[in-house]
C-alpha cells in the first residue's frame, strides 16, 4: 500500500482518532464509487503498521533506504532535513542515530505519537510536529533537504493539490536546497498491478485486496479487508493514489520552480515477499531549487501596523503542563498562530516569549510599536497567579494592548468573586461552599454529588474524574488529595455537581463598539464509559491517553429562551467585569435544563483548536480571521483609524457577518 500519512486531518479529528468499521460491505462492482476524498483521515492507525509492517515496520529495511538516500544526495550532518510526511518517523530517527539534524511532521496523531515515544525510548532528541503538507508551519528559507519517502505523495483527488506540497516545500528550502520524492513507478503499475490478492499478515490475521484503475485511468483504487481469525472481519478500507509516469513527475517538479530534476533507482525488499502493492516498483526522484533569499520585509511593509505579540516563556517551566514544559503540540500551536497572523494584510507582527528579558523589551517596544497583542495567558515567567502582571508592565509603560486589564483578570482568577458578582447580578450560579486552607470540617450544606476545584486556577488544573463526591466521606478523600496536589495554601471551591448540557460562549468585541456573540458549543460526552462523571476537565485537555481524549464540541442545541438568557448573562458579566475584546464563559445546565455560570475566561485559550477557535469555525471564521477580529475590536477601542490595510485582511480571510451581534 503505503509508507506513511500525508494529509489533511480537521483539528477537532487530529487528537481523536476514527475507528474503522468492523463490518464488510461484501462484493462491490466499482471500487472507485467507495473511495472517499478524505480516506486518508482513518486509515492511518495500528493496521497499517501490521498490514504493511513487512516493509514499513522494518529496522533492516529502514538503514538500507537511509544508506540509499544519503549516498544520493550527498547528505552531510551540519544540513537541516525535514523528513515531510515521517509516519511513525523511521527515516527521521535513523538519521538522527546518525548524527543528522533532522526532524519530521505528519498529519497522523498516531504515528507522530508514536514517533515521540520511540525518540523518548531511546532517548533521541528530535522534534516531531503533527501538520498538512499542503500548509507547513515553518519560517521561508529553512531546510537544506525535504524528504517524502515512502511512496506518501500523490493522496489527493487532483493534481493540484500535490503540486501546493510541492510549493510550500520550495518556500522552506533554502536558495540550493534539495528534495527527494521516493515515489511509485505508475508507468510499471498501470500494466502490471495485481487485481486480486491476499496473504498472512501474521499468525492469525489476513489480508485481502482488490485493485483497479480509476475511470480516468491516473490512480489505483485499492480495497483492503482485514480479517482476525477469532474476530472476523475488523477492516473493510478503500483508497486512491495518483499513478505518475516519470515524465508527469518531472513535469509538475518543473512547473513547481524546481531544476536538476534526475531519477534514481531503489529496490523494495519484504520479508513476507508477497503483495507489495504501490512499493511493488518505485523510483527516488531528487531535483534542487533555484531562488534568491526571500527579503526580509515584504513589500508595502512601511506602511503596515507593527505589533508585538506577546507569549509564554517556552524555555522556563509550566507547572499546569503534563511533562512541566513546552512539548512539540506546543510549539505546533505557536507555529499554527504565527501562519494565521502571516494571512493578514497590512500588518507586521514581532514575536516576545524571553520573560528574563521582558521587562527591558517592553521599554524598548515605546514608539516602534503600534500596540502589543497580549496571548501569554501562561503568566509571567509562565505562572498563572502573574497572568496579571503581563498587561501592568504594559500600563506602566503607557504601551496599548489588547484583552483585559489587569483588575479583571485578578477579578477572574477567583472562581469565588466572580460568583458572588454574579449573584449580586441576579445571574444564577450553583450552590456552592468555600473552603479555605486552615478548614478541617467540612458542612457544605448542600445536595451531593458535588465537585472539588481549586478556586483559583487555569487550565483545569486540579480538576479530574477523582474531583467528584458522593458522600461526606468521599468529599473528605477528594480535598485532602488535592491539597497533596496543589498545597495546603490552597482555596478550594466544593460545588453541587451539574448534570446538564457543559455549554461555553464566546465573546469577541467590546461593548462600547461593536460586539458578536459566537455560536454557542456544548461538550459532547457519549463517547465515555458510563462510569465515568461527565466533566470536561484536565485529562481532556492535556492527557491524550485518557477516555476523556474522546470529548469533541459541537454546536449547542437549547431552547431559545435558555440561549436568550445566557448570552444576556454573559454580555452583562462582560461589561461588569471589565473584560475586553474577546472573553469565553462557561456554563451548565442542571438536571432541569436551567443554566447555572461556572467561570469567566477573560483572557481564554486562543490556540487554533481551541473552544474559541472551534466557536469561531461553527460561525464560517478561519482561525486567521477570528485573530483578526481580536484585533479589530483592540484597535476600535484604542480609537485606531480605520486603514486600508485591516480592510484589505478581512477581505483576504473572507470575514463573514456572524450570526448574532450587537452595539
Amino acid at each position: 500500500m503505503t509508507d506513511d500519512i500525508r494529509t489533511d486531518e480537521p483539528p477537532d479529528s487530529k487528537r481523536k482518532g476514527k475507528h474503522q468499521d468492523r463490518r464488510t460491505i461484501g462484493p462491490v462492482p466499482n471500487l472507485e464509487e467507495h473511495v472517499k476524498s478524505d480516506w486518508w483521515r482513518g486509515i492511518f492507525n495500528h493496521l497499517y503498521l501490521k498490514t504493511d509492517g513487512d516493509v514499513v515496520d522494518d529496522q533492516r529495511i529502514t538503514e538500507k533506504e537511509i544508506d540509499r538516500f544519503a549516498q544520493v544526495l550527498h547528505l552531510q550532518p551540519e544540513e537541516k532535513v525535514l523528513d515531510l510526511c515521517c509516519g511513525q518517523g523511521r527515516h527521521t530517527l535513523e538519521l538522527v542515530r546518525r548524527g543528522y539534524n533532522a526532524e519530521g511532521l505528519d498529519q497522523s496523531h498516531y504515528l507522530i505519537q508514536r514517533a515521540r515515544s520511540t525518540a523518548k525510548r531511546e532517548g533521541l532528541s528530535v522534534r516531531f510536529r503533527e501538520g498538512d503538507a499542503r500548509r507547513l508551519p515553518y519560517r521561508t528559507d529553512t531546510y537544506d533537504t525535504v524528504l517524502i519517502l515512502g511512496n506518501s505523495f500523490g493522496y489527493f483527488d487532483s493534481v493540484e493539490e500535490d503540486l501546493r506540497i510541492l510549493a510550500e516545500i520550495r518556500r522552506i528550502l533554502k536558495p540550493r536546497g534539495r528534495v527527494l520524492l521516493d515515489v511509485a513507478d505508475g508507468e510499471y503499475l498501470k500494466e502490471r498491478f495485481q487485481a486480486r490478492s491476499w496473504e498472512w499478515i501474521d499468525g492469525k490475521m489476513f489480508v485481502c485486496r482488490e485493485r483497479s484503475l480509476s475511470l480516468d485511468g491516473q490512480r489505483l483504487i485499492s480495497r483492503e479487508v482485514i480479517t482476525d481469525v477469532e474476530k472476523g472481519v475488523v477492516a473493510d478500507q478503500f483508497y486512491a493514489e495518483r499513478l505518475y509516469t516519470p515524465d508527469a513527475l518531472r513535469h509538475l517538479l518543473e512547473k513547481a520552480g524546481f531544476s536538476g530534476i534526475t531519477f534514481h533507482e531503489i529496490a523494495t525488499e519484504s520479508q513476507r515477499n508477497q503483495d507489495l502493492g504501490m512499493m511493488e516498483r518505485r523510483h527516488i526522484v531528487t531535483a534542487v531549487v533555484r531562488k534568491e533569499w526571500s527579503s526580509a520585509k515584504a513589500k508595502g511593509q512601511e506602511r503596515a501596523k507593527h505589533v508585538a505579540v506577546v507569549l509564554g516563556d517556552p524555555a522556563k517551566p509550566d507547572a499546569l503542563k503534563p511533562s512541566c514544559t513546552f512539548d512539540d503540540d506546543d510549539f505546533y500551536t505557536i507555529d499554527q498562530m504565527k501562519a494565521a497572523l502571516r494571512e493578514l494584510a497590512g500588518y507586521r507582527f514581532s514575536f516576545i516569549s524571553r520573560h528574563d528579558s521582558m521587562i527591558q523589551d517592553f521599554g524598548k517596544l515605546k514608539g516602534k510599536v503600534d500596540y502589543v497583542f497580549n496571548l501569554c495567558d501562561e503568566g509571567f515567567n509562565n505562572d498563572p497567579r502573574k497572568e496579571l502582571h503581563v498587561p501592568a508592565l504594559l500600563e506602566m509603560l503607557d504601551i496599548p494592548y489588547t484583552g483585559s486589564g489587569p483588575q479583571s483578570l485578578a477579578f477572574c482568577y477567583d472562581k469565588s468573586l466572580v460568583r458572588g458578582v454574579a449573584k449580586e447580578m441576579g445571574i444564577p450560579v450553583p450552590d456552592a461552599c468555600f473552603v479555605t486552607p486552615g478548614d478541617r470540617t467540612y458542612d457544605v450544606g448542600m445536595k451531593l454529588p458535588v465537585i472539588v476545584k481549586p478556586n483559583a486556577g487555569d487550565s483545569s488544573f486540579g480538576i479530574t474524574r477523582k474531583s467528584i463526591a458522593h458522600t461526606i466521606e468521599e468529599l473528605s478523600d477528594v480535598i485532602g488529595s488535592l491539597r497533596k496536589t496543589l498545597g495546603y495554601d490552597c482555596s478550594l471551591l466544593v460545588e453541587e455537581f451539574l448534570t446538564g448540557k457543559d455549554i461555553s460562549v464566546g465573546i469577541i468585541g467590546n461593548p462600547s463598539g461593536y460586539c458578536t456573540v459566537l455560536p454557542i458549543t456544548e461538550e459532547d460526552y457519549s463517547a465515555l464509559p458510563p462510569e465515568l462523571p461527565r466533566i470536561c476537565g484536565y485529562e481532556a485537555k492535556w492527557l491524550p491517553d485518557s477516555p476523556y481524549w474522546k470529548i469533541v464540541s459541537r454546536p449547542a442545541d437549547l431552547p431559545e429562551q435558555t440561549e436568550k438568557l445566557v448570552v444576556q448573562c454573559c454580555l452583562a458579566l462582560f461589561r461588569r467585569l471589565e473584560c475586553r475584546d474577546y472573553c469565553r464563559f462557561d456554563w451548565r445546565l442542571d438536571e432541569h435544563g436551567n443554566p447555572k455560570l461556572l467561570e469567566v475566561n477573560p483572557n481564554p485559550g486562543w490556540c487554533w483548536d481551541g473552544h474559541l477557535a472551534k466557536m469561531a469555525k461553527y460561525a464560517d471564521l478561519s482561525y486567521s480571521a477570528m485573530l483578526a477580529r481580536i484585533l479589530k475590536a483592540a484597535e476600535d477601542r484604542f480609537g485606531m483609524e480605520q486603514e486600508r490595510g485591516l480592510r484589505e485582511a478581512e477581505r483576504g480571510t473572507s470575514l463573514p457577518d456572524l450570526t448574532r451581534e450587537t452595539a
